[in-house]
């Protein structure tokens, strides 16, 4: 195929918001990080979550270290953190010298185990915050984790960067913890290019990311520090592309779905499941993934190789952050007799996912994979 076909990338919209919104920065000349369109940008996705406060930043990342700050995380402290995932739930625990240690998933999400959650407070005690993820959009189970941190008085923080749109419950993702963390990368459901917003469930949280978010400047008519700050505010040009965005982030999340609805009925003769979601949860399906049952003879390799070579893109799950070298230190807890990560890895697949694919672009996709089966 001469057009490539994404795993996901960026979707403007047809009516031209984005366009609209960028321009009228340019207008008034409020390129910086300030304006309108940041503030109106905050309030759209404050509105749409329902969360008490939200920050506009620079990346996902930066809000989940901003969490990280706030939370009160140190050298040396203990953070509890999903194991599979992208490094970015994981690499600001680094970023605040803390120590991380890593729970395993469950099947019915994939994401973290409760269980395994429970038992490294057994093992470990009380760390200084915990970090759930919505891995590929779906939702975890939050009311059980919740519950542990509450008991525990440990405060929560969402990695909720694949997961706006998604729901919990009737509950937008990323609202349930003391802090979340969205992202806007350019792969992600709606985009800024690059970018992130800090969700707070109080508004003194939000005052504080803030200021730290714009270098930690105290409030005197010179420049004072009294803390360490960051360059982590969105610009108002990013922040206007994120206006436009949000105007079309409904039919985004109703594309995805179908995207995988697709999948899901096209498969169903094969060794192979869509990854699960909780009856009482809405996943946005960020990435459509799929799991091949063991002993297929097919291995997600296989598959990644075949779409390729047809100039279609696709990766293998997320690596677990206890498999990676650079945490290769860290401690692991796990209540099954093999890790679900790990499972997860060596038999998950992400297929093209991307909102623009056409359905007869899709199932080609179908078609090649439907092929590597049928040359076992």
């Amino acid at each position: 195929m001469d057009k490539r076909i994404f795993l996901a990338s960026p979707h403007m919209s047809d009516e031209g918001y984005e366009l609209e919104y960028i321009k009228d920065a340019f207008n008034k000349n409020w390129i910086a990080p300030l304006g309108e369109n940041v503030n109106e940008f905050e309030k759209a996705v404050k509105d749409y979550t329902g969360a008490a406060s939200t920050v506009a930043l620079s990346a996902g990342t930066a809000a989940l270290h901003l969490s990280m700050l706030l939370a009160g995380v140190g050298r040396g402290d203990m953070v509890f953190c999903q194991d599979l995932t992208f490094s970015a739930s994981a690499n600001p625990i680094a970023y605040m010298g803390a120590e991380a240690v890593y729970i395993d998933s469950e099947r019915d999400t994939w994401n973290m185990d409760p269980e395994a959650l429970k038992k490294a407070f057994e093992l470990y005690g009380r760390p200084k915050a915990v970090v759930v993820v919505h891995l590929y959009g779906t939702p975890a189970r939050m009311e059980e984790i919740c519950a542990i941190c509450r008991e525990h008085d440990v405060p929560l923080i969402e990695d909720a960067a694949e997961a706006l749109g998604s729901d919990y419950k009737g509950r937008k993702c990323g609202t349930f913890g003391k802090f979340g963390a969205l992202s806007f990368n350019g792969n992600k459901i709606i985009t800024t290019s690059g970018g992130g917003m800090l969700l707070c469930e109080n508004e003194s949280d939000a005052k504080h990311a803030l200021k730290l978010a714009t270098q930690a400047r105290e409030p005197f008519p010179w420049y004072q520090h009294e803390e360490i700050g960051y360059n982590y505010r969105l610009s108002n040009i990013s922040a206007g592309i994120g206006r436009g965005q949000m105007r079309v982030l409904e039919k985004r999340v109703e594309r995805k779905r179908e995207i995988c609805e697709t999948y899901e009925k096209a498969f169903t003769d094969l060794p192979l499941e869509i990854s699960p979601c909780l009856p009482d949860s809405r996943a946005n399906r960020w990435l459509s993934t799929v799991l091949l049952k063991a002993d297929c003879g097919v291995t997600p390799t296989q598959i990644i190789d075949a779409l390729q070579a047809e100039n279609m893109e696709a990766r293998h799950v997320w690596k677990p952050m206890h498999l990676q070298p650079v945490f290769a230190d860290c401690r692991f807890v796990q209540v099954a007799e093999k890790s679900v990560a790990d499972d997860l890895f060596n038999r998950g697949v992400c297929l093209p996912s991307d909102t623009k694919m056409t359905p007869e672009e899709q199932q080609e996709v179908i078609r090649i994979v439907r092929k590597v089966f049928e040359q076992i």
